[in-house]
Order: C-alpha cells, then sequence, then structure tokens
C-alpha cells in the first residue's frame, strides 16, 4: 500500500513537472514572440481618400508583405496633397502618394522632396464640366464665364493649359478659386458655370446632368499619381523603396483585374453610389513604376506653366528631385 501511494506520487510531480516546463516554454514562446514584433521597423504612408494607396490598405495584402520583409507599416489619411508633403517635409511620414501637383508647390517653396514612383493616367476622368442645360457646347463659349478651380492643384493647370489651347487667357474667363468640396457646392448651386475636377466627382457630376467639355486628352495633360518621400529618407532606403513599389505594382494589377471587388470596396469606403465608382475605374489603369522619363517632362511642364503664371516663386529642375530605382 505504502509502495503504490510512493509510485503515485512520483507519477504526480513528473506530470507536474511536464505541465511547468510546458508553461514554462509556451511563456518564452510568447516573449519571444513579443520581442521580434517590437523589433519591425515602422513606416507611416500618407494618402488621400480613394486613392491607390487607400486600395492597397484595404486590400491588406501589401502590409503583410512589408511585414514579412521586417517593416510595420501605418497609413495615415489626410485631406490634401499639400498637407502630406507638408508631413513628408517634418519628418511625420516617410512616404506620401499626391496628386502631380502638390510635389512642384512643395519643392518650389523649397522642400527636400524625393519622386519614388510613377502611377497610372487619369486623363479621361480629369476635365471641365457645364451643365447640359447650360447650353455651353464648345470651350470657346466660356468666355466671360465663371469656373471653379482650386488653386495649385490639377485643376489649376488643367484651366490654364485649356484656356492657352483655345486662344483664351486667364482674363477673358471669371476664375473662382475654391477648396474641393467648396467648388462642387457652388457649381451645383449655380453660382459657378463651369467646373474643374476629377474623378470621382467628374463622373458622379456627369451621371447628374453634366457635360465633360473637354478632357485631359484635349491638353495632354494625363494627370499621374506619383510617390513621393523626404530626399534624406529616400537617400537612406533604397531597398525598402524597391520593395514599396514592387507591393504596389502588385496591388494595382490586382485592381486592374478585379473591377467588381474594387468597384463594392471603393464605394463603400468613399460612399458614393457603385455606377459613379464603375464609370471611375473602367476609364483609367491603376498602374505604380518606378519613374519615367515622360513622367519628369508631365511634371517639369507643370512648374514651368506654374512658374511663369506666377504661381510658384521658383521653377525646379525635377530630374534633379528623382530617384532611379530599378525594380525586379
Amino acid at each position: 500500500m505504502h509502495q503504490n501511494s510512493h509510485q503515485n506520487r512520483k507519477i504526480f510531480i513528473f506530470f507536474l513537472l511536464v505541465a511547468w516546463i510546458c508553461v514554462a516554454f509556451y511563456g518564452f514562446k510568447q516573449t519571444d514572440l513579443g520581442n521580434s514584433s517590437e523589433k519591425l521597423t515602422t513606416i507611416k504612408i500618407g494618402y488621400l481618400s480613394g486613392d491607390e494607396i487607400e486600395i492597397s490598405a484595404a486590400r491588406g495584402a501589401l502590409k503583410k508583405k512589408l511585414r514579412a520583409k521586417g517593416y510595420n507599416v501605418v497609413f495615415k489619411k489626410f485631406t490634401s496633397g499639400a498637407a502630406e508633403t507638408e508631413a513628408l517635409a517634418s519628418g511625420s511620414i516617410d512616404y506620401a502618394r499626391t496628386g502631380d501637383t502638390p510635389p512642384v508647390a512643395a519643392i518650389a517653396a523649397g522642400s527636400k522632396i524625393t519622386y519614388i514612383a510613377t502611377g497610372g493616367v487619369k486623363s479621361n476622368g480629369t476635365g471641365i464640366l457645364v451643365k447640359k442645360s447650360s447650353g455651353i457646347t464648345k470651350v470657346s463659349q466660356l468666355r466671360g464665364k465663371k469656373i471653379a478651380y482650386t488653386k495649385s492643384t490639377a485643376s489649376e493647370y488643367f484651366v490654364r493649359a485649356l484656356l492657352k489651347k483655345y486662344g483664351l487667357s486667364t482674363s477673358d474667363v471669371k476664375l473662382v478659386n475654391l477648396e474641393t468640396n467648396a467648388a462642387s457646392v457652388a457649381y451645383s448651386k449655380g453660382k459657378v458655370d463651369a467646373i474643374v475636377a476629377w474623378d470621382p466627382t467628374t463622373a458622379q457630376l456627369q451621371l447628374s446632368g453634366s457635360t465633360l467639355l473637354a478632357d485631359g486628352n484635349d491638353v495632354n495633360y494625363n494627370n499621374r499619381s506619383y510617390i513621393l518621400s523626404s530626399s534624406t529618407f529616400a537617400k537612406n532606403h533604397k531597398s525598402l523603396s524597391k520593395l514599396l513599389i514592387k507591393y504596389l505594382s502588385q496591388d494595382m494589377k490586382w485592381a486592374n483585374s478585379h473591377h467588381s471587388t474594387l468597384i463594392k470596396l471603393l464605394s463603400e469606403k468613399l460612399g458614393v453610389k457603385k455606377s459613379v465608382i464603375k464609370t471611375t475605374i473602367n476609364r483609367r489603369k491603376y498602374d505604380f513604376e518606378p519613374v519615367t522619363q515622360t513622367a519628369i517632362k508631365e511634371s517639369q511642364a507643370i512648374a514651368d506653366t506654374f512658374y511663369k503664371a506666377g504661381v510658384i516663386k521658383k521653377d525646379p529642375k525635377i530630374k534633379s528631385h528623382v530617384q532611379y530605382l530599378s525594380v525586379n
């Protein structure tokens, strides 16, 4: 009887030791996982509502792929490209996706910003709109009319290029500088005769009784997207930039081949009708690649136009603010 009791005690102690070892090992693994998580380098990427980065953020593949490479991606939403370039300059974000005019204005003002990647074109969805009831059917009829636009944005470059092509000057029309949302409100209330906009606003207006009088193709304006970084960060993180371009490119290929999913995703994100999103994505191609010579020339044309018009005080040489990367 005593022998059985002694044997049972040994068995109990054995299992107790096994249980203790298992708990200790599990705790070690948990600590180890926590440490590895802390070793991730955080990178912050700025974006605007409905842009390519928002698509990547919603899909989740970019974040997972960069995490596997040792980076924790944090996405930060902004209300304007100008706010993004300011955040880059202050170091509060590491990368930003903007349109083509914010970096030109920022560099002209002295910000040390570098172009990392070139995005797809949005020429079909960028242009000037008038209401069908206005009776305006050609650009020449805009003489003396009020045109809403937003200073130092794609809309300003477009309207200046458009007027020049059709032999009009800014004094031949009445340019009304309004913030993007305010411009839409003024147009809808009839306080201005025309508005310069880009998708999805363009698509929304077209589907509710407006005519796209002229688009980017009329003035050879592609209205591209760009990925930017501060010059110092870009110089010290070339490998990371290559990975970012590679993974963003993969997300854009996904976007181009999954329209129905993308329409639902963006409609929910933006609170916009699916018909508007469908029109928007059907007339553009999503893309990201290392900066091209064509894109540099396009940005230089914007810089030259803004400088001559007095929008910026210096005419920057865009090619000296580009990081040339090769991505496999």
